[in-house]
């Protein structure tokens, strides 16, 4: 089940997401429509996905990955053959709709549920095995696209790449993640603290319940700020270098540095987990996002030690997607993992859709990107701060 899903999230990743980057200007050349509004249509289909994400979520729960990625799959062929045929803004953004729900029955948080409820205790080592394959979507489908586009028009271009998500997606989904979706007795809630005399802890069995507590409420708080400053730091990077003096080749390595540095962060996770409590993992995580955020901001050169601070903001987000994948499970138990995790997720996807352009609002609206990436800094620490209050030990 594993190399099924490895095999599925490179594919869908590269495909529903990271070939529209490599396309856009291409796109905008030979339609003659704004990058502003192709971006708009592409961040669409970031925000269905948040809201879809929650049905998607109670159906895993009931009756398992199989059925709903392979529907995922097949519709993500669909949208990409619709942005590709359309021949005005309204196909195009349906098209990018349509990828919105295909990205919830494909992405990342269907792939956690099924690998945490079928792992079990091992569920560290296979959602951090899965983070290392999908890591490397952009690496592999980035140059694919790339070469596809010096000989095929960007139509041509999708079409290809959504014969590639039939081929590789929808016989693995349906054919390869047949074993059988397992019963989950509730587990016990954890005590929540610091409070002296804390409330009382929401019934696992009921996740309607665990949705409407202060500790998942304060928590969703919490991790959608520090998503937001994730996102928006590894989008405005560039920019905040080139303010920096460093040339446009030399920022582009340290993005891409940092990508590195992303994969290898998740290298480390499993190591964390064993060293650390839920509370001291959490806060740690966060606070390596503040406080990268915040060398990259302060930090004016030389170049090698701005490409440095670019890897260690790429290993500290790495780190958080783990930590945000077991969220759910390691404080209210897997029965009710997709829901309650496609609950918290939903603001961090639309965080991530509103990351670029509210970054770069923010930094006109500022001054510039250096203090831009400080307000990240505050936002990441208040977010810090509000995970120790609601973490369990």
């Amino acid at each position: 089940m594993l190399l099924v899903l490895c095999l599925t999230e490179i594919t869908s990743w590269g495909v529903l997401y990271y070939a529209f980057p490599v396309l856009a200007d291409r796109i905008t050349d030979q339609t003659g429509w704004s990058r502003a509004t192709t971006t708009t249509a592409f961040s669409l289909a970031l925000v269905v996905q948040a809201l879809v994400g929650i049905p998607v979520g109670r159906r895993l729960d009931r009756s398992g990955p199989r059925a709903v990625m392979t529907a995922g799959s097949v519709l993500g062929v669909v949208s990409v053959v619709v942005v590709a045929t359309a021949q005005n803004l309204v196909w195009f953004f349906a098209g990018w709709v349509l990828a919105g729900v295909a990205m919830a029955g494909t992405l990342y948080p269907p792939a956690f549920a099924a690998l945490t409820r079928w792992s079990g205790p091992a569920r560290v080592t296979t959602l951090t095995a899965l983070t290392l394959v999908a890591g490397l979507a952009s690496t592999v489908f980035a140059p694919i696209t790339a070469a596809l586009m010096a000989h095929l028009t960007w139509r041509e271009t999708y079409l290809v790449l959504a014969v590639a998500l039939a081929v590789l997606t929808i016989p693995a989904h349906a054919l390869g993640l047949r074993l059988p979706w397992p019963e989950v007795p509730p587990e016990p809630a954890p005590e929540l603290a610091p409070a002296p005399d804390p409330p009382p802890a929401p019934d696992p069995a009921d996740p309607s319940a665990v949705a409407r507590s202060r500790a998942f409420v304060v928590l969703a708080v919490a991790m959608t700020m520090a998503a937001f400053g994730f996102y928006a730091v590894v989008i405005n990077l560039v920019p905040l270098l080139l303010d920096r003096g460093i040339g446009e080749g030399t920022a582009a390595l340290a993005l891409g540095l940092g990508g590195a540095g992303q994969v290898a962060g998740r290298l480390g996770y499993a190591p964390l987990t064993r060293r650390t409590g839920l509370r001291g993992r959490t806060v740690a995580v966060l606070a390596a996002g503040a406080a990268t955020t915040a060398a990259l901001a302060l930090i004016p050169g030389p170049a090698l030690l701005l490409v440095l601070g670019s890897i260690l903001a790429g290993a500290a987000r790495g780190i958080f997607t783990l930590l945000t994948a077991t969220a759910v499970s390691d404080r209210w138990g897997i029965h009710h993992y997709g829901r309650l995790n496609g609950i918290l997720t939903a603001p961090m996807t639309l965080a991530s859709a509103v990351a670029p352009a509210a970054g770069a609002a923010l930094a006109v609206l500022v001054g510039g990107y250096p203090a831009m990436f400080l307000v990240l800094v505050a936002a990441g620490a208040a977010a810090t701060v509000l995970a120790a209050v609601v973490t369990p030990r």
